[in-house]
């Protein structure tokens, strides 16, 4: 995996994981990739200096990495309601004060994303491991 600073049009900074150059040029051109800040689709690498990890050091950053994420995930899942693909609908109606105030998660695309940040609807994009190997 390989860790991409990345910037959107609108010069929020963030940053994507991805498997190669080649997956993050293919998911940028399918307009896959989206700002976690406002929803952006025109995103690029931002110029950065490499960060060269060598033998078991680097297997351990990575490794704590993962963990971190893991339990994430699982203080999202425990201390949240998941809506799956109904998120950007029920995000909606928490903001705008037609159902109660509550902590969520599910799926939303990125254009989703877009127009709720759009909204002023605050979201967060989370990398989301696999439970299985933690």
């Amino acid at each position: 995996m390989i860790l991409y600073a990345l910037v959107c049009s609108r010069k929020h900074e963030f940053e994507g994981w991805f498997r190669s150059a080649a997956d993050f040029e293919t998911q940028a051109e399918a307009d896959d990739v989206a700002c976690p800040v406002c929803g952006d689709q025109d995103v690029r690498r931002a110029p950065s200096a490499p960060a060269l990890v060598s033998g078991k050091g680097g297997e351990e950053q990575a490794r704590k990495l993962r963990q971190a994420l893991v339990e994430l995930r699982k203080h999202v899942e425990s201390t949240s309601d998941y809506v799956g693909e109904r998120f950007p609908e029920e995000a909606r109606r928490i903001h705008y004060g037609e159902v109660e105030k509550r902590s969520i998660y599910g799926e939303a695309s990125a254009e989703d994303a877009r127009e709720l940040n759009d909204e002023g609807i605050e979201i967060a994009v989370i990398p989301w491991p696999s439970l299985s190997d933690s």
